[in-house]
This record gives structure tokens, C-alpha cells and sequence, in this order.
């Protein structure tokens, strides 16, 4: 049987190669951004008093509407912006499906969708998905913040969305308010629709805060916002998110759902409502991910890694090509089999595989392991 296949590769590559290695010498993981110290008691409860009254019951299409109250109370509250829970507020069994059906919603055949590199490898293969090409506009280091003068020249009649990511993984960036201006001045009278995928919103760090699409009027008129509660309550295995949007683009988008996924899992989404009644169980994340990128930054100060700056998120980026002339795949390597440390490089961000010297590690663990990990990588 001959297949044409859909993608240009297997999609494999460093991830499985990264896995397969940290198994095999059982490495420190530094590598994924999976929370491995505790989470709410509270949420467990909520969910194991779900089951027992709930049974194995489908929650609606669109989320139950008690989690979509909520979650519109939330963003009305943190950002001042009226989401109507029954049209606007959409509940996902998991933040990249809410962005598949978000771009098989609204991008056809012979479009362009504008994105950032390095990026997460799901949106370029789901732009590709649809018929349409993606147009990569490369963050440069240290900072990686987005030219906005590129982003202007490679708007054109084809442009149907941008998609941005803040904090942005992997590079730990945030967008300013600078760059939301720059951002509503570019799409401001044109049909261009923005993809915001917020999952680490309440990750910013050093007193800054989170510039949420859902904060400017003009901007969440036009505007699909994605976020996650894996990353809000540190249940990564928890897959569900949801996205918030226009009427308009809601109903386009649930379509697509219907389609890709049932709805995320009942009790969880009842755990979650309750829980969402106190809210300083996410306003309070800023302060103890922040610690921790302290704990691991001050960890590898006696180190040769050379550390870029984190403002958001659970990811710090270590440039090491002042001391080796290894690819930072072959790092990685290294890393993982010399020293028992599992890391990401950079270049497997990037559509073209640039290689900047650069690696990814996590902070998202406990203590001992950050501690730990530090404690090898200073061998280096």
C-alpha cells in the first residue's frame, strides 16, 4: 500500500530520541514541563465526590455550564471583558485541541497564518493541515521579542490569522505593552484574526503581568483565547482547557469540535467549577514558579551554562556555545548519558532546525530534583 503522507517528516526526531534516552539512563528530567510536586487535595476531592454523584455521565458539547460561568467570572475579574458563557466560552479536552479547532475553524485552502519561531511544533503541521502555508517570523536572542517591522511586511491579502503565544514557550519571553500596541495597530481594520494561546497566564514573573488579548476591546473582538488548567493547578495529566471567543468565531469553532472530540471529562470539569470559587489557588502561581526558576538559576550560577532571561512560563533557555562546539542536539545527548541531566535543544523549536547553542530546561519540579539537576549540570 502506497501512502502520500501529510507531513514531511515522521514527527518524530529529538522528542522520542530525548525519552527513550532519559528511560534508559533514568536522567534527572529537566526536559518536560510536567509539575511533579503536589497538587490541591482539594481538587481530588472535588473530583472523587464528582464521580461518586455524577457517574459516567457526557458533560455537554460546549463544557458544563457551571465550569463556563466560572470561567467567564474569572476573565471578567482578572482582564474586565464580558464573555457570555452559553455562546463565547468553549471547554476542550485539551489546549491543543482548542487550537486545531480554532485553526480548522477559521484558515482554508490558500491562506497564511503568521506564527513565531521557535515554537511549539503543533502549529505550522496544523496550518499545513488545512490547505494553508505558515509563514514563520524567527524571535532572535537573547530576548526574542517579535519585530512588529516583519510581522508588517509579511502581511498581504492572504493573511487569515497570527498566531502569538505569552508567555511563550520555549523561550520564556512576554509580550509588553509595547508589543500589544504594535500588535492592535497592525491588525486594526482588516480582517485578520488573532490565535492567543495564554496556557501560562498566570506564569509572569518580577512584577510584570499578563496581557491577555481578552484585556483589549478591540483585540478580543477579533480574537480566540486559548489556556489550559493542567498549567493552573499542576495536573498535567488533566487535559482540559478551553478557549474563549466572539460569538461569531464560537460557533464556527464548535463545529470543528463536534467533530475532533467528545467533551473533556465530566467529574473533572465539576472539580474544576468548584475549585474556581478560589481564585488564589492561580493568583498565587506567579510566586512559587518564580522561586523555583530562582532556586534553579542560583543552582547553576557556579556553572559554564550561560543563562537567558525568564519572564514567564516554566522554562529557562542555557546558551553553551561559548565553551563547545557540540550541536546542541548532541548536548543534549551528552547531557542526558554523561551527566544524568535530560534537557531540550533549542533547534527542535524551529521549523528549519536552527541551532543557536542553545538548550531548554524546566523548573516546573520540586525542589530536590531542580537541586539536584543543577548539581550535574555544573559538572559539565
Amino acid at each position: 500500500m502506497q501512502i502520500k503522507s501529510k507531513f514531511s517528516s515522521s514527527g518524530s526526531g529529538i522528542f522520542s530520541v530525548t525519552d527513550d534516552l532519559l528511560t534508559q539512563y533514568d536522567a534527572i528530567n529537566l526536559a518536560h514541563g510536567t509539575p511533579d510536586f503536589p497538587f490541591s487535595q482539594e481538587l481530588i476531592e472535588n473530583a472523587h465526590e464528582a464521580m461518586q454523584a455524577e457517574g459516567s455521565q457526557q458533560a455537554p458539547w460546549a463544557g458544563l455550564m457551571a465550569l463556563r460561568e466560572k470561567i467567564a467570572d474569572k476573565i471578567s475579574f482578572l482582564y474586565t471583558h464580558s464573555y457570555h458563557p452559553d455562546t463565547e466560552v468553549t471547554v476542550m479536552p485539551s489546549a491543543k485541541e482548542a487550537v486545531f479547532a480554532s485553526i480548522a475553524a477559521v484558515v482554508h485552502a490558500g491562506d497564511e497564518v503568521i506564527y513565531f519561531e521557535p515554537s511549539v511544533d503543533s502549529y505550522a503541521a496544523m496550518i499545513s493541515l488545512q490547505g494553508a502555508t505558515p509563514v514563520a517570523i524567527r524571535l532572535e536572542a537573547p530576548h526574542f521579542t517579535p519585530d512588529w517591522n516583519q510581522v508588517r511586511a509579511r502581511i498581504n491579502a492572504r493573511t487569515r490569522m497570527i498566531i502569538i503565544n505569552s508567555p511563550h514557550n520555549p523561550t520564556a519571553s512576554v509580550l509588553s505593552e509595547a508589543d500589544v500596541q504594535a500588535l492592535r495597530d497592525l491588525v486594526k481594520d482588516s480582517p485578520v484574526i488573532i490565535l492567543s494561546d495564554e496556557v501560562y497566564e498566570h506564569l509572569v514573573f518580577d512584577g510584570d503581568e499578563h496581557r491577555s488579548m481578552s484585556a483589549y476591546p478591540d483585540l478580543a473582538a477579533r480574537s480566540i483565547v486559548v489556556t489550559s488548567f493542567s498549567k493552573v493547578f499542576k495536573v498535567s495529566g488533566w487535559h482540559v482547557a478551553y478557549c474563549v471567543a466572539p460569538a461569531i468565531l464560537t460557533r464556527e469553532i464548535r463545529q470543528v469540535q463536534q467533530y475532533v472530540m467528545f467533551p473533556a471529562d465530566t467529574p473533572m470539569q465539576y472539580a474544576l467549577a468548584a475549585i474556581m470559587e478560589q481564585p488564589n489557588h492561580y493568583m498565587t502561581l506567579s510566586t512559587i514558579y518564580q522561586e523555583k526558576r530562582d532556586l534553579l538559576a542560583h543552582g547553576l550560577k557556579a556553572s559554564r551554562f550561560e543563562l537567558l532571561p525568564s519572564k514567564g512560563g516554566y522554562f529557562m533557555l542555557a546558551g553553551f556555545g561559548h565553551f563547545s562546539d557540540l550541536s546542541d542536539v548532541d548536548m543534549v545527548r551528552k547531557l542526558i548519558v554523561d551527566h544524568g541531566v535530560a534537557t531540550l535543544p533549542l533547534s527542535a523549536f524551529y521549523s528549519d532546525g536552527t541551532d543557536q547553542a542553545v538548550i531548554r530546561l524546566t523548573f516546573s519540579k520540586d525542589d530536590e530534583t531542580l537541586e539536584e539537576g543543577a548539581r550535574r549540570l555544573c559538572e559539565v
